[in-house]
Order: structure tokens, then C-alpha cells, then sequence
């Protein structure tokens, strides 16, 4: 199956999306979507209920009922529906459209770590569905300064969820091992997905991170395993095993094709390694 880039969503007009910074629409109801992976240009978030799968960042999300979803553009991700009954709303921006574009960097709900998904009782729902109906209105309204109203509505929401479920990942105190982990992981997290197989992985080692962010090799190590447990070099292999799942099951890349993006000189090094982290060979992944 070949790589749906994103490039076209159902009844979104690009166009104006990338004209204006700004888009809300009504989600479609299509169950024959197919499976797509990728990455966009612009962040998303909306209130969806359904039942579908969704793989974001290399982990497995299963959706039966109504929430709050959120989508950073660095995260790998596809979408699975099962049902024709997805109902909902979604908000499409560009980074530039928030002028506050702190409260997309610093808030958990669009970091690789957190889940995207806010899970919501009928009360929120009924919530949350009168500000994206709302926004609905105004945007196929011609008020001057419909923008501005979106834009204070997008913080509404972001807001709104933090305070239904905390981050899961939060904490009161950052400090220096703390931030370094997280640029760390922003980093990592920011060479995926692989669009093309003749732009190959550049940051494969803790040594090649460490002189990404100026630091001792030794030091964001230590740093790392201290905050999450794991030392750098398996968040590595398993970020970089992940992907390559995703390039067997989803695309028709050759095996060397996906080495070669994937920073391996030769397939053989990408064969061992695949085996050595997860005790199967690369071939048993492709889907028949």
C-alpha cells in the first residue's frame, strides 16, 4: 500500500486553508478512507465520535466514544475507521495563525509523549460541541474578524482539556536534566515520519543528538535515563523501529530503500539491527 501524504483532506479546501492560516470544517462520515500516514504542514485538533484506530507517534489508539483530539504536524500518524458513523468537528491552523505560539510548543497536548485523545462525559461533549459550532458559524460567516474570534476559541478549547485530564506527563518543576530530555525527545520526534526514501535519517546516535543540542554525550545520557528510565540509545532504536514498521506495512519501499532512509549504509546492518531489537527479520512486517 502506497504512502497517502496528506497532501488533499475530504472536504477541506487547501487552498484556503494555506491562504488564510485557518480552516474549520464538519467532519465526513466516510468509511472508505483509506489508510493514510504522514505529516502536514499545520496543527489540528476537533471533536470527533466514532470508532476507529489511530496510530500516532508509534503507539496503538483505539477510539469507541466521543473526545477531544489533538495533532502536532511532527507526529507520525494514521487513521483506520471502522464505522460510517464518525460524526464531529475539526480546526485546521498553521503555527503562524497563533500568535501565542507558545501554548502549542509548551502544552502537553500537542507533545509526542502525551496521548491526543481526551476522552469526554456527555456534559463536555455538549460543551465542546457548541464552541466548535460556533466556530463553525463564524467561519462561514463574514465576520471581519473572524480570526481573531477562532483564535480565542482554539485556546478555549486547549484550556478547557488541560483542565479535564492534566498532563499526564507534567511537572511542577523543570529542571535541567528535565528540559534537555525534552528537547531530546522533541528532536527524535521531529525527523519523522520518512517521506522519501533519497532524504535519509541524519541523527542516528546519542553522539549525533548530543551535538545537535551542544551538550556532552555523557551528560544528555545521564540526563535521560534519569528522567524517563530508558537510556538514550533505546529511545533511539525503538523510535527508529517503529518507523520502520510503519514503512513495511504501509508503503511498497523496498527493504533497502527503507535502510537507506532510515540512515543504514546497507541493508544488511538495517537487517540486523531491525532483528536485533525486535527478534524478526524486516520481511515478516510487510504486509502480503
Amino acid at each position: 500500500m502506497a504512502v497517502e501524504m496528506f497532501d488533499e483532506i475530504p472536504g477541506v479546501n487547501m487552498r484556503d486553508l494555506r491562504l488564510n492560516g485557518f480552516k474549520v470544517h464538519e467532519l465526513p462520515a466516510t468509511a472508505d478512507i483509506p489508510v493514510s500516514r504522514g505529516r502536514r504542514d499545520y496543527y489540528k485538533m476537533g471533536l470527533v465520535t466514532g470508532d476507529m484506530t489511530i496510530g500516532y507517534g508509534g503507539r496503538l489508539l483505539e477510539l469507541k466514544d466521543s473526545v477531544l483530539f489533538f495533532v502536532n504536524p511532527n507526529v507520525p500518524r494514521y487513521v483506520v475507521r471502522r464505522s460510517a458513523d464518525t460524526t464531529g468537528y475539526a480546526c485546521i491552523f498553521t503555527e503562524t495563525f497563533i500568535k501565542r505560539t507558545e501554548i502549542l510548543k509548551e502544552s502537553p497536548l500537542f507533545q509526542a509523549g502525551d496521548s491526543p485523545l481526551i476522552r469526554l462525559n456527555a456534559e463536555q461533549v455538549v460543551f465542546m460541541t457548541g464552541i466548535f459550532r460556533k466556530m463553525l458559524t463564524v467561519y462561514n460567516g463574514d465576520y471581519a474578524h473572524k480570526g481573531d474570534l477562532v483564535r480565542n476559541c482554539i485556546e478555549l478549547i486547549i484550556h478547557e482539556a488541560l483542565r479535564i485530564q492534566p498532563s499526564q506527563h507534567a511537572s511542577p518543576v523543570i529542571n535541567a536534566a528535565t528540559r534537555i530530555t525534552h528537547l531530546f525527545m522533541d528532536l527524535l520526534e521531529r525527523q519523522f515520519p520518512i517521506e522519501r526514501s533519497s532524504d535519509p535519517l541524519l541523527l542516528r546516535t546519542a553522539q549525533d543528538f548530543a551535538e545537535g543540542l551542544s551538550v556532552h554525550v555523557n551528560y544528555l545520557n545521564r540526563s535521560v535515563k534519569e528522567v524517563t528510565g530508558k537510556p538514550t540509545s533505546v529511545h533511539i532504536a525503538e523510535r527508529v523501529v517503529a518507523e520502520a514498521k510503519d514503512l513495511l506495512q504501509h508503503t511498497d519501499w523496498s527493504v533497502a530503500d527503507i535502510a537507506y532512509a532510515l540512515g543504514f549504509d546497507y541493508p544488511t546492518y538495517f537487517n540486523n539491527y531491525f532483528k536485533r531489537v525486535t527478534g524478526s527479520v524486516p520481511r515478516s512486517f510487510r504486509k502480503v
